[in-house]
């Protein structure tokens, strides 16, 4: 089995009751809203990720202003390719303030467009599951940066 191991960073950005989600396209035309940030490059801190990523993403700078905590998801099961897989994701959760900049899209990555969307209206997008974590994290802020009652590990099999 094929083991994988993917760090990266996030940035939860708050502005006047607004959270700044990007659009992350799927192969089949389907949609999820994201926070921004993404993976790590070898050699980088992930301080640097998480600026660098928003800025790629939504072109907007930011001042990060806290660390909210950590997340490890881990998915196991046969992907798509049909080769098994043991993925485990190590999400690093920031909390960042727009320093400067303005809101544009990301042309040819990941995602394909960026908006604010009020706080009471994010359960209402289909968006992935980070996105509440993060907003827990945000608003719990636990010291030690880590949720209770977490999801369990999943199969990549299931919907």
């Amino acid at each position: 089995m094929r083991r994988k191991l993917r760090v990266a960073a996030y940035a939860v950005c708050v502005r006047d009751g607004q959270l700044l989600l990007a659009r992350s396209p799927a192969p089949d035309g389907t949609v999820e809203w994201v926070l921004p940030g993404g993976g790590m490059e070898h050699g980088e801190d992930p301080y640097d990720t998480v600026r660098r990523e928003v800025t790629e993403e939504t072109g907007y700078r930011i001042e990060v202003t806290g660390l909210l905590g950590m997340d490890s998801h881990r998915l196991v099961g046969e992907p798509r390719v049909g080769r098994r897989l043991d993925f485990q994701g190590l999400r690093i959760v920031y909390e960042g303030e727009i320093a400067g900049g303005e809101l544009r899209y990301e042309t040819g990555g990941s995602t394909d467009f960026a908006a604010w969307h009020d706080l009471d209206a994010v359960p209402g997008l289909a968006r992935v599951r980070l996105v509440d974590t993060a907003l827990r994290l945000w608003r719990e802020r636990p010291a030690h940066g880590r949720l209770e009652n977490r999801p369990l590990p999943r199969q990549m099999n299931e919907e």
